[in-house]
């Protein structure tokens, strides 16, 4: 038997066990082994001084090229993991193994000094109370898309991103021109290429003419309205918010001392009414509500901004994901008809690029702006440099502005396949065909359990947001609503996954059938 397949053979439970491959896994093979190699050698599980296989024999048994094995020895050498000698091959770097013991560890069933005195284990529960995490939210499962119908809102589907722009742009932010500008500690400071083209590209679509010390990048919109309800709720403002609407701002407003004031909904949006009279703070959604979809008309939105000057209080115009109408165009930003710096606007790329991008942007009076940017700075400093500078090559290039354009025709042919399903299947759901964005809302018929219906739906790998979560403050406010999200789902998986969800309306009215004999009987 040639050495090496003796060798491979006596060798290769060991090797396949410590540097496990996954073919099917997004990083490329030569990335997994050098992660597997490094973790073997900063745990220890491969000693100081340890002998690798030869390139040759450890390709054998992993069953890869042997360059690959090369290109991952040769790298870890010059970075100083291994040693590489000509007669005896790569060893473990005994200086790369040298870790020191953390502060504080100590080994397993070793008491702690001074643990046989004093007051024992904190008791957290009593020290946190509920806290945040007991707010209401929306019940988003964390692995959502890898069912067979996620109908999740907020989401995009991870092949439509455009990814050969995005590396273009990335490449052009990793010039070393480049990074020597966005590397070094900006303190509180944006990039200023980015905020170049929030003024000058992304603003003026929706009509908002400004400047750069009105502009802030923050990471997504959550975090910009974070950071307004962290300047605005001091001395407990009263806010009012929609119902149904944005359960993670209430809980932001109500986490920042504000006390919140629901404020109802019409057919055209919010709603003014008298109740504008008790609050200090309006936020608003009016290019397409949460949850509800709907579209502020342009009077409306001059009759809010006409009711936030009479009454004296502030605007804060969510405005997430304005650039998705189907028609093509938008209505001009209740920012743009500001001449009093009374709005505050919250623009997101999450909904255009990708949610896991964290970059929005708000746009303020200055005062207000380097109040947040002060706040801003005492928790994240700022968003990552790095992103922000990809993310203006990205805009300044035209990539944004032609993913925009693809994303639309793709959200308005799910859409619309979306209604033809629930008409066929779900006829008596009530919905409005949405305008735009990448959500519907429908309404169940009276008496719905529709809590139930979403649980039976899981069973059939369908995911929704039952609509109960959106109200708050509204005294017998309907609560069988339900959103169902197009933007992440294939459009030929669609009108199947409304099959299956109409199979757990039909379980969840039984088993509430069921009961209500059981209950006279």
């Amino acid at each position: 038997m040639p050495r090496s397949a003796s060798s491979s053979a006596r060798g290769a439970p060991r090797w396949a066990a410590l540097l496990p491959l996954d073919r099917e896994a997004v990083a490329p093979l030569q990335a997994q082994l050098r992660a597997g190699l490094v973790s073997a050698i900063a745990s220890r599980v491969l000693p100081p001084a340890a002998r690798l296989p030869s390139t040759r024999d450890l390709a054998e048994q992993l069953g890869v090229a042997r360059n690959t094995v090369v290109l991952v020895y040769r790298t870890l050498a010059e970075e100083g993991w291994l040693l590489a000698s000509a007669r005896s091959g790569h060893a473990v770097n005994p200086a790369a193994a040298d870790m020191p013991v953390p502060v504080g560890w100590r080994r397993e069933h070793e008491p702690a000094a001074g643990a046989q005195a004093g007051a024992g284990p904190v008791d957290w529960s009593a020290r946190l109370g509920a806290g945040v995490r007991a707010m209401p939210q929306v019940a988003k499962p964390r692995d959502g898309l890898a069912l067979p119908y996620p109908f999740v809102y907020g989401e995009l589907d991870p092949a439509g991103f455009p990814l050969r722009a995005w590396r273009e742009a990335s490449r052009l932010a990793l010039r070393p021109q480049a990074v020597r500008g966005w590397a070094a500690d900006r303190i509180d400071a944006d990039d200023p290429e980015l905020v170049e083209q929030i003024a000058q590209r992304l603003l003026p679509r929706r009509g908002i003419r400004t400047t750069p010390d009105r502009i802030l990048v923050t990471l997504g919109a959550q975090q910009a309205i974070s950071l307004v309800a962290a300047t605005l709720a001091r001395g407990g403002a009263t806010v009012g918010l929609e119902s149904p609407g944005y359960p993670d701002a209430w809980n932001t407003w109500t986490l920042h001392g504000a006390r919140t004031l629901a404020l109802p909904l019409d057919d055209a949006g919010l709603r003014v009414s008298t109740r504008f009279a008790r609050c200090d703070v309006v936020q608003v959604s009016p290019s397409h509500q949460n949850p509800t979809t709907v579209t502020m008309p342009p009077a409306r939105r001059r009759s809010l901004l006409q009711a936030a000057l009479e009454h004296d209080l502030i605007l804060v115009e969510d405005d997430y994901d304005s650039e998705l109408a189907f028609d093509g165009g938008a209505n001009a930003a209740i920012k743009a008809m500001d001449e009093d710096e009374r709005v505050v606007y919250v623009g997101s790329l999450s909904k255009t690029l990708a949610p896991g991008l964290r970059l929005g942007f708000l746009v303020g009076a200055p005062p207000l702006v380097a109040e947040a940017r002060a706040i801003r700075r005492l928790t994240v400093r700022h968003p990552p440099a790095n992103n922000q500078r990809a993310l203006a090559g990205f805009i300044a290039l035209g990539h944004h502005d032609a993913a925009v354009r693809r994303l639309v025709r793709t959200l308005a042919e799910r859409s619309a396949v979306l209604c033809d399903a629930l008409r066929r299947h779900l006829p008596r759901l009530r919905f409005e065909p949405p305008a735009g964005g990448s959500s519907l809302w429908a309404l169940a018929p009276g008496g719905t359990d529709v809590d139930a219906v979403a649980r039976y739906a899981l069973r059939r790998g369908v995911v929704f947001d039952a609509g109960g979560v959106f109200w708050r403050g509204v005294r017998g406010a309907p609560r069988t609503g339900l959103r169902l999200g197009f933007g992440s789902i294939a459009v030929e998986r669609i009108e199947p996954g409304i099959r299956e969800l109409a199979l757990a309306f039909a379980e969840a009215e039984g088993t509430r059938a069921i009961r209500a004999r059981r209950h006279r009987d």
